[in-house]
C-alpha cells in the first residue's frame, strides 16, 4: 500500500498493519456454465488481518489522523458501523494504542461484536428496526454532546475512505486483470468502495460499467445500504455519478448465493452473496464480458445469523 513518508513511517513501526491490502483475485468456478462468455472475478477480501474489506479505509483515516496530529492519545475514536468497520477500528487502534467506542445496531452478529469486544473497543447498540442511520445518528448525538473527547472519525465522509480504495483496491484490480474488464459489481455502505474503486476505473477506461447492489430495505442486507427511502441517509462520499446501473437483491437471493459458493469452497458473508447475485444477473443479460467484484468477509461472521439455517 503506498503511503507518504509520515504515514509510512507509522506502519513500518507496527507491522501488523503492513497486512491490510495485497489481496488475490479469484475466478468465481461457481458461476461458469450459465453465464456464456463471462469471466467472474472477485478480490478476496476476507484476507485482510481484520477479515474483511474495511481494513482499507479504516487503517487510511486513522493513520492520515495520527499523523495529522488531529489524533492525539488523549481522545477516543468515535464512529458508526454495521460491524466490519468496528472490527477495523477496534484492530487497528489495539495495535496503535487508541481507545475506540464503535455505535452499532443491536441485530449485527454475535460474532463482530465479540471480535470487537476482544480488540478492547466499546460498543453502542441502536435499535435495529431502525437501521444503520440510527447507528450514525446517535453517533453524532455523543460527538456533539463532549468534542473534545471523541474524534469521530466519519467514514460516511471522511475523504481518506474513498482514496484508500482509490489507491489501493482499484489499483491492484488494474494490475491484476491487467486492465482488462468490462464490469465492476459491489454495493453502498458508506460509499467509499464503489466511490473509490468506480472513479479509478473509469478514469483507466471510461466504458467499464459500475453496477450498484441495492437490498431489501428490512430486513435489509448487513452492510449495505438501500438508498431507496427519501429518510435514508445518503453517504456524502457516495459519487452516484458513477454508477451506471442498479441491480435489486434480496436478502433470499444474497442467503441462496452464500450457500452456493460454499459447494466451491468459498465460505462468505451476506454482502458478498448480494454482490454476486447482482453480478449473475447483468451477465446473464450481457452474456459476454470480465466482472469484477468482492468478497468482502468471511461466512464464520454469520453463525448466528439466518444465514446459515438452511
Amino acid at each position: 500500500m503506498p503511503w507518504p513518508a509520515a504515514i509510512q513511517a507509522l506502519v513500518d513501526r507496527h507491522p501488523a498493519l503492513g497486512l491490510i491490502g495485497s489481496t488475490p483475485l479469484l475466478r468465481i468456478d461457481a458461476l461458469r456454465g450459465e453465464l456464456g462468455s463471462v469471466d467472474v472475478l472477485a478480490k478476496v477480501e476476507s484476507r485482510n488481518p481484520g477479515g474483511s474489506l474495511k481494513d482499507r479505509p479504516v487503517l487510511r483515516m486513522l493513520l492520515e489522523a495520527v499523523s495529522s496530529g488531529r489524533l492525539t492519545p488523549d481522545r477516543v475514536v468515535l464512529d458508526s458501523s454495521s460491524g466490519n468497520a468496528g472490527i477495523a477500528y477496534a484492530m487497528i487502534g489495539s495495535v496503535l494504542g487508541i481507545q475506540v467506542e464503535i455505535v452499532i445496531p443491536s441485530n449485527a452478529s454475535l460474532e463482530r461484536k465479540k471480535r470487537i469486544a476482544a480488540h478492547g473497543a466499546k460498543m453502542i447498540f441502536t435499535d435495529a428496526v431502525q437501521g444503520y442511520d440510527e447507528a450514525l445518528r446517535e453517533v453524532r448525538r455523543r460527538h456533539r454532546a463532549d468534542p473534545d473527547r471523541y474524534f469521530f472519525c466519519d467514514q460516511y465522509a471522511n475523504e481518506g475512505n474513498w482514496r484508500a480504495h482509490y489507491e489501493t483496491t482499484a489499483e491492484e484490480i488494474l494490475a491484476q486483470t491487467g486492465g482488462r474488464l468490462t464490469h465492476f459489481v459491489a454495493g453502498v455502505g458508506t460509499g467509499g468502495t464503489i466511490t473509490g474503486v468506480g472513479r479509478r476505473l473509469k478514469q483507466h477506461d471510461p466504458g467499464i460499467r459500475v453496477v450498484c447492489v441495492i437490498p431489501d430495505e428490512f430486513p435489509g442486507i448487513e452492510g449495505l445500504k438501500p438508498l431507496g427511502s427519501l429518510d435514508d441517509i445518503v453517504p456524502e462520499i457516495l459519487d452516484e455519478t458513477l454508477i451506471d446501473e442498479r441491480v435489486a437483491v434480496s436478502i433470499e437471493e444474497a442467503y441462496d448465493m452464500c450457500q452456493r459458493l460454499a459447494r466451491y469452497g468459498l465460505f462468505c458473508g451476506q454482502s458478498s452473496g448480494a454482490y454476486l447475485a447482482g453480478v449473475r444477473a447483468v451477465a446473464r443479460r450481457e452474456g459476454r464480458g470480465t466482472f469484477v467484484t468482492l468478497l468482502n468477509d468471511l461466512g464464520e461472521r454469520y453463525f448466528s445469523t439466518r444465514l446459515w439455517d438452511a
